[in-house]
C-alpha cells in the first residue's frame, strides 16, 4: 500500500444536496469517497445511494469501448469497434440526415444524470452549431419553473430552515431524497421546538419521523391548501395588510376558498374536519413557518395549481416576511448553466424548432412531425424508463429508419435500442463544475484518477466529432475546464473555486412586497381525477431510497438493498382482490403491465398503491418499468402527470391468462 491521497470532488446526480466528497486513492486506485467534513451542507455525510460511488466506476459490466449495433433495435447485440470507427459513422450519418431531411431531423435528448456544466452541457454546443431541433420543458419540477416565470420564489437558502416555528414537509421524502436537509429541521427543533409535520399519502422514513403525519388522499393537496386558507380567513388568522401588498385578486383568491368547509374538504382529503382547522390554526400562528414541498406533489395536470395554493397559504400568513418562512421548492446558486451550451452557435438566421422532451414518445412517433426526426443522440437520462409513455418511447427507439446514439457508464434500456454506444467517464475520471437545486453553493470535481478503458468526458466526444462535422468554432475546441468556466458569475474565478471545492454565493432575502402575485385558482380549486372504471387504484411511484430515479438500478448492492420491485397496497384492498401479502402480482392498465410482489401494509391508503423506484428492465425478463403504465398527460405549463396512473392489481397467474395488454412491437430489425 502506496500512500493515499486524497481529491475533492463532488456527486454528479440528480439531486437536491450536491454532495462535495474526497476520493481517497491509493496508487491510482480510488479505494473510497468521503463525504466533506468542512462543507456547510454535505458536513461529512454522503448517502445510501453513492457512499460506495467507486463501484459504479470499476463495475464488471461498465462500458468501456465503443460499440456498435449488430442485432435487432432492443436486443441489447453490440459489436466492440474503435473510437475512429464510431465517430466517423456518426458523423457520417448526422451529416446525410442533416443534408437530407435538414439539421432540424437531429435532435439531442439529454437531463441531469450528470448536472455538471460539462458533462450535461457540453455535447449541446454540437446541436446548436448544426442548427438541429431544440429540447424545452422537463420531466420534473416543471410546475414550479413554470409558476417561478409568474413571479413566484421557488425558495430561499435552506440553512434558514432553522429559524422556522413550524414546518409542513409537503409531499417530500426528506430523508431518502435529500437527506442533508433534515439537519436544518434537527436545529429548528433544538433552537426553537419546532413542529414538523407531513403531509403525503404515505408513510415515508421522512413521514415516522415528524411530529405527525397527516395521510391525505393524493391529489387533493389543492383541497387541503383552499381549506387551510378559507380557516385562516374566516377566523382573522391571516395577515391581510401583508397579502394586500403581494396579491393582486385577493378578493378573487378569498371567493374561490369559501366554498372548501373543513367538513367538505375532510371528505375529499380522507382525513378528519379538525385536523384542517388545525393544521391553518398552527400555521397562521407561527412565526415563521415553511412549506417545505417536494417534486412528486406538483407531477399532476394540476401542478401549477397546487403551487400557487401552497404560495397563496403562506402569503396569507405572513410567512414571507420572516427569515425562514414561506415556501421552500428549489434553491439554486448564481451559476448561468445555459451558457456553456452556447445557443449563440446558432447558425445565423435560424430559429430551430424546440420539442417538449417529456413528449419524447409522441415526437419519435408522430407521423405528421415535420421533418420526422432521424438523428438523435441520448446521454445523462434513460428515458425508455423515466419517460412518461414509456411504451411509446421505446416503440420511437425502435424505428428502422432513427439512428440512435447513446452516450452511457451502462448497458440501461435506452441503450440497448442505440445504433452506436459512447462510453462516458464517471465522476472521478473528468473535471466538471456543479451547481445544485437545493442550495446556494458551486462545487467543483477533479478527476481522482484517469479515465478507464476508452471512456472519455463529454467535452473531448464534442472535441473529437467537432471536426467531422464539420465545425470549426473556436467553441468546439475549448477544455473542459474552459467550458465548464462559462457558467461561473461575474467575480468567480475557477482557480480559486479549485482551490477551495466549493464556494457559496448569497442571494438576498426574497421581497414580495408590491409583486402583485396571482395566486387565485385559474379554473377553481382543483379535484383529483377519479379512476376510470370501478376497481382501479391510483399508482404512486415514489422515489427508492438506494436508487436515483433509474441510476443504480443495476448495481448489486443497491439491488439487493432496495429488494425486489414490491406493491404496497392496503389490507382491505387486497382483500377485495383475494390478494395475499407476498404473492406475485400483475399491476395492469389499457397501457401495459408489469410484475411485482405484494406487500400488505399500513404505510398507504386505502385505493392507492405504491411501487418505489425506477426499476429497469432485466434482459429476457418483463421487468418492472411502471412508466409503461403511465399515459401522456400534461399539466398546462407542460408538467408531466406521473402520479396520474391507474391500475388493476390481480394476482400473477390470473393476470397472465387475463392479460389483453399488448406491448408495441419494440424490436425492429430494419437498417438504420
Amino acid at each position: 500500500m502506496g500512500e493515499t491521497r486524497t481529491v475533492k470532488g463532488c456527486c454528479p446526480l440528480d439531486c437536491q444536496d450536491t454532495c462535495s466528497w474526497v476520493a481517497e486513492v491509493d496508487q491510482g486506485r480510488v479505494v473510497a469517497v468521503r463525504g466533506a467534513k468542512d462543507h456547510p451542507f454535505t458536513r461529512g455525510v454522503l448517502c445510501a445511494k453513492v457512499n460506495d460511488y467507486p463501484t459504479r466506476t470499476y463495475a464488471p459490466d461498465r462500458l468501456l469501448h465503443p460499440l456498435r449495433r449488430v442485432g435487432p433495435k432492443g436486443s441489447g447485440q453490440f459489436e466492440r469497434i474503435s473510437w475512429d470507427a464510431a465517430l466517423d459513422l456518426i458523423a457520417q450519418r448526422f451529416t446525410a440526415i442533416a443534408a437530407q431531411h435538414g439539421p432540424e431531423a437531429l435532435l439531442p435528448h439529454r437531463y441531469l444524470g450528470s448536472m455538471g456544466m460539462v458533462q450535461c452541457r457540453g455535447l449541446m454546443r454540437l446541436f446548436h452549431a448544426l442548427g438541429a431541433s431544440r429540447t424545452g420543458g422537463g420531466i420534473c419540477a416543471v410546475s414550479y419553473v413554470a409558476s417561478a416565470a409568474e413571479g413566484l420564489p421557488l425558495g430561499f437558502d435552506p440553512e434558514d430552515v432553522a429559524d422556522s416555528r413550524l414546518i409542513l414537509l409537503w409531499g417530500v421524502n426528506i430523508l431518502s431524497t435529500c437527506h442533508h436537509h433534515w439537519q436544518f429541521i434537527q436545529e429548528a427543533r433544538r433552537r426553537h421546538n419546532a413542529r414538523v409535520i407531513c403531509i403525503d399519502p404515505i408513510r415515508t422514513r421522512t413521514a415516522r419521523q415528524c411530529d405527525e403525519h397527516v395521510a391525505l388522499r393524493p391529489g387533493t393537496d389543492t383541497v387541503l391548501a383552499a381549506g387551510m386558507a378559507r380557516v385562516m380567513l374566516e377566523e382573522g388568522l391571516a395577515d391581510l395588510d401583508y397579502a394586500r401588498t403581494v396579491c393582486a385578486d385577493l378578493d378573487d383568491l378569498a371567493r374561490n376558498v369559501a366554498p372548501w368547509t373543513p367538513v367538505r374538504v375532510a371528505d375529499i382529503c380522507g382525513i378528519a374536519p379538525e385536523t384542517v382547522v388545525r393544521l391553518a390554526r398552527e400555521f397562521a400562528a407561527a412565526r415563521p413557518a415553511v412549506i417545505r414541498a417536494g417534486v412528486g406533489v406538483q407531477q399532476t395536470v394540476h401542478g401549477e395549481s397546487f403551487v400557487r395554493a401552497v404560495h397563496a397559504l403562506a402569503v396569507l400568513g405572513g410567512h414571507w416576511q420572516h427569515r425562514g418562512g414561506g415556501v421552500l421548492a428549489i434553491a439554486r446558486p448564481d451559476l448561468n448553466q445555459l451558457r456553456p451550451e452556447r445557443a449563440d452557435l446558432i447558425p445565423p438566421g435560424k430559429s430551430p424548432r424546440v420539442l417538449d422532451m417529456a413528449r419524447l414518445g409522441e415526437t419519435l412517433t408522430d407521423p405528421t412531425l415535420d421533418p420526422p426526426i432521424h438523428g438523435l443522440m441520448v446521454w445523462g437520462t434513460n428515458p425508455a424508463v423515466v419517460q412518461p409513455d414509456a411504451g411509446r418511447v421505446q416503440q420511437g427507439l425502435a424505428r428502422g429508419d432513427l439512428f440512435t446514439v447513446v452516450v452511457e457508464h451502462f448497458l440501461t434500456d435506452t441503450a440497448r435500442f442505440a445504433d452506436v454506444v459512447l462510453p462516458s467517464t464517471t465522476q472521478l475520471e473528468h473535471f466538471d463544475v456543479l451547481g445544485a437545486w437545493g442550495h446556494h453553493y458551486i462545487s467543483v470535481n477533479l478527476p481522482a484518477i484517469a479515465p478507464l478503458g476508452e471512456a472519455k468526458s463529454h467535452g473531448e466526444i464534442m472535441r473529437l466529432l467537432a471536426p467531422r462535422l464539420g465545425l470549426d468554432h473556436p467553441a468546439m475546441r475549448e477544455s473542459d475546464e474552459e467550458i465548464a468556466a462559462f457558467a461561473l458569475p461575474p467575480g468567480l474565478d475557477l482557480a480559486a473555486l479549485k482551490d477551495a471545492g466549493w464556494i457559496k454565493t448569497t442571494k438576498p432575502p426574497v421581497t414580495l412586497a408590491g409583486a402583485g402575485l396571482r395566486l387565485a385558482p385559474r379554473d377553481g380549486v382543483s379535484l383529483p381525477p377519479a379512476p376510470p372504471s370501478a376497481g382501479m387504484l391510483r399508482l404512486m411511484t415514489p422515489k427508492a431510497h438506494f436508487f436515483l430515479n433509474s441510476s443504480f438500478a443495476n448495481q448489486p448492492r443497491h439491488r439487493r438493498a432496495e429488494g425486489r420491485p414490491t406493491l404496497d397496497m392496503t389490507a382491505a384492498d387486497a382483500v377485495a382482490r383475494g390478494l395475499r401479502d407476498g404473492e406475485a402480482v400483475k399491476v395492469r392498465n389499457g397501457r401495459d403491465a408489469f410484475g411485482a410482489t405484494l406487500r400488505i401494509t399500513d404505510a398507504v391508503v386505502d385505493g392507492v398503491v405504491a411501487m418505489p423506484g425506477k426499476w429497469w428492465s432485466v434482459p429476457k425478463e418483463e421487468g418492472a418499468v411502471s412508466n409503461l403504465l403511465c399515459p401522456g398527460a400534461w399539466s398546462p405549463g407542460g408538467q408531466p402527470a406521473f402520479n396520474e396512473i391507474f391500475v388493476e392489481v390481480v394476482r400473477a397467474e390470473a393476470g397472465a391468462a387475463a392479460a389483453q395488454v399488448k406491448r408495441p412491437a419494440l424490436v425492429s430489425s430494419g437498417a438504420s
